[in-house]
């Protein structure tokens, strides 16, 4: 029997995996996953077999196999670095990027501080 903070925890564990990633949590993926990441991340959105083109053009010694490849790709959805859609020949891979927080400011604050900017570029200076 699971307590209610055991399953509030688990919630919280979901909802940060679906809220999507950020750059900085790159530097800790393998250097195949952070790779592909990279170039998701410049393309935004593509077809399986792009990626497998892009893959094939790499210089020798960084081309993954299709085997390492497909796996990587798998590997980036079940953990929301990616978002796959579609099925067969029809695989979307999307980067799946973390939202941006809104801004915790209160509305008026903007107003508040360009009055106070205007005050003091009116005020003379003091020698």
């Amino acid at each position: 029997m699971s307590g209610i903070f055991d399953r509030l925890q688990k919630k919280m564990e979901v909802e940060t995996q679906q809220d999507g990633i950020s750059p900085l949590d790159m530097a800790a993926l393998p250097p195949l996953l952070r790779k592909v990441m990279r170039y998701m991340l410049r393309e935004y959105e593509m077809l399986y077999s792009e990626i497998c083109q892009w893959a094939k053009e790499l210089p020798e010694e960084e081309r993954p196999s299709q085997a390492d490849l497909d796996q990587a790709l798998e590997t980036l959805s079940k953990q929301f670095w990616l978002i796959k859609r579609g099925e067969g020949e029809r695989v979307r891979y999307q980067a799946n990027l973390r939202r941006k927080a809104g801004s915790k400011l209160g509305p008026g604050a903007w107003n508040v501080l360009d009055t106070r900017i205007a005050a003091i570029k009116k005020e003379p200076p003091q020698e």
